[in-house]
This record gives structure tokens, sequence and C-alpha cells, in this order.
């Protein structure tokens, strides 16, 4: 019997996952090792190349690290789940003129999920992950989730999703150490050649970072559909003409292949006339947004004009906001100004280093 309980570990084969899985071991809880099987990766590029969970090497590597300290390891295949889901969803958002952030709606509706099916399965009491995060229980019984002790590694903003029942269950014990701590332990545990990884940020089946390719292949005359929308200013005079809008992401600057005589940015994106919206830098300050899909984290609701920390990209520092509840949605009000509010993004609201909730990123004002 082990001493703290039998827990379900998703291994990747990278560092954080690894030692994560090695770190319950020592700890004495009894590790069952899981890696999930996304999607195809020999078809979607090279399987010599890593993408942004793992491939068939970084299987092999996962397997040999449960094989050597002596815990079980299954390969779990949710390929199909995954492709309905999260790739369609990813398809579609660009279709609808938004910028999807499909790495958190597979955290959220598919790894987790899939996680906990399996731990049911085999009576793991937890399931733990390499997420640089902490979760702990707050004094009115609700889970929380706040950031990690290493701020460049922090991923509470992709975790947002994440529900009640599934935190009471998850143990992320790499939040409370640094990304140097963590390179010294995998080679404390005698893997030096994983210490010295190198990490991927690419979506996993985008391995070539060309989503623009990957929507083209997808959506079988897309590119024939959607050439030749009129890129206009903000009072509507049209200045030229681009490839389709969902080859654009609002914020963007670069690839735009139109010369104005000054530096222009996408500012919005109008699916329904197939027409992107370019101005200046100061066009893409907006003082407030909307966001859908709320989840609640530390409380179960937000009081009414709460103060809080809004993060509207992985990398954003965040900025002060007043959250307001408005018919099943959230109004965000900023108290300066923000750039390059991007539909179909993630918005999370922090209370200090706490998660408050989150939801995704609408396109324009809602008629409430």
């Amino acid at each position: 019997m082990s001493k703290h309980g039998k827990v379900l570990v998703a291994m990747s084969g990278g560092i954080d996952s690894t030692v994560t899985a090695l770190m319950m071991h020592e700890q004495g809880y009894e590790v069952v090792g899981i890696t999930m099987k996304t999607w195809d990766y020999a078809s979607a590029g090279s399987s010599k190349k890593e993408t942004g969970c793992c491939n068939l090497d970084s299987f092999n590597d996962a397997r040999a690290a449960a094989v050597h300290h002596g815990f079980p390891h299954f390969v779990l295949d949710i390929r199909d789940e995954f492709g309905d889901f999260v790739v369609n969803n990813f398809v579609e958002e660009y279709i609808a003129g938004r910028t999807p952030n499909p790495c958190v709606l597979c955290n959220t509706h598919i790894k987790w999920r899939a996680l906990m099916k399996r731990a049911d399965a085999m009576d793991c009491e937890f399931i733990a992950t390499g997420h640089y995060g902490k979760i702990r229980q707050h004094d009115n019984g609700r889970y929380v989730i706040s950031k990690g002790a290493d701020e460049t590694k922090d991923q509470s903003y992709v975790l947002w999703g994440i529900q009640q029942d599934v935190l009471a269950r998850t143990i992320l014990p790499l939040g409370q150490y640094r990304k140097t701590e963590i390179r010294q332990m995998a080679f404390d545990f005698g893997y030096p050649e994983l210490a010295k990884k190198a990490e991927s940020y690419e979506i996993c089946f985008v391995p070539d970072n060309d989503y623009r390719g990957f929507l083209k292949r997808k959506v079988e005359g897309l590119e024939e559909r959607v050439n030749g929308g009129n890129f206009v200013l903000a009072d509507g005079t049209i200045v030229g003409h681009h490839k389709g809008y969902p080859f654009y992401t609002v914020g963007q600057r670069k690839g735009l292949d139109i010369a104005l005589g000054r530096p222009v940015f996408v500012t919005e994106i109008i699916p329904e006339t197939n027409t992107v919206v370019l101005g200046n830098e100061d066009e893409l300050q907006k003082n407030e947004m909307f966001v859908s899909g709320i989840n609640m984290g530390k409380y179960e609701t937000i009081p009414e004009g709460m103060e809080a920390i809004t993060k509207i990209r992985y990398k954003d520092k965040g900025a002060l906001s007043n959250l307001y509840n408005e018919n099943g949605l959230v109004k965000v009000n900023f108290y300066e100004s923000v750039k390059g509010i991007a539909p179909g993004q993630s918005a999370v609201f922090y209370e200090g280093d706490d998660v408050i909730g989150g939801g995704v990123i609408q396109r324009g004002t809602p008629m409430l």
C-alpha cells in the first residue's frame, strides 16, 4: 500500500511531466503513468520534430522512465475525441473571425476529463500533471488555482476552465518550484539529456506553426472562397485586398502585404463581409470587453464591480479592471486601455495570485 494514495500522472515524455511522476513516486504515492495520444503526429509532420505535446519518441521516453522506476505506464488514444472537439473548434473559431486558444480547450474539456475517467477506472484517488501552478482549498470550501512560484513559467492562465470536481482531485507538484530547480531534479534523477531538453510552444496539431496552411488543408475550397476581400480603414475606406479573413488575427502587423506609408495593424475582423479592418496602433486600444463561457474558481459568483487583474493572453502581465455580471456574460472595464484584445482568446481574472475565474473574449458588444 502506498503512503499517500494512488495517483494517475499525465506523462508526455518531457521534463516537467517526467519529474512530476518521479517526484510523486519518491514521495510515496502509488504512481500510474499515462500518456495521451491526441494527434497523429506522423501525418502532421516529421516524427522527429517535437511538437507542443509529444511525439512517438516522447512516448517511449515516458514509458522508459516508468519501467526504470517500477511503476506501470499506459498509452491512452484520445485522437478521435481530441480531433472532433479541439481541432474542429480551432477551425470553426477562425472561420468565425476569432483567434482560438486550443490548449485551454484541450486542458478543460479533453485532457483532464480523460484523466479523471481513467483515474476512476483504475481506482486512483488523484491525478497529477507537470503544469506550473498551485491548487489549494479556500476558506469558502472552493478549490483555487493560483500562480506558480516561477512567474516566467506560470500556467494558471491555461487552467482557468478546470471545474471544481476535477480540481479537488488534482495535484500540481511543480507549482512551488522554479524551472531551473526542475532541470536540476531531472539531472539528479539520472536524466541529464532530459534536463537540457529544449521546450516547444507550438500547437501539437500544427507542428510547422503554419495555422493558415492547416486551415487550407482542413477546409476544402477555403482559399478560393475567401481570397480577395477588402482591407478597410475604420471609416470604411477600402485600401486594398487581402487573402481571406481567417488568415489574419487582431493585432497582426507583419505579413499584411500592404503599403500605406505607415505601420498598420489588424484592428477588427468581420467574417460576414470578408473584411479586415486596419488601423494605427492606438486603434488597438480598448477599455472594455465582454467575456462568455465563464468558469468560476475562487468564488461561486463575481461580486458586482469587483476589482481584479485581467489577463487577455498567456504572456500578458494583466491589467487592473472592474468586473460586472451582464446576462450570463462578464463585462470587463479596464482602468486604462489595453492593447490587442482578440476575440476567441481567454480572459482570466485574478485576485492577487489566485484565479477568480475565466472565459472567452467575445467579438464586439453583444445585444444585452
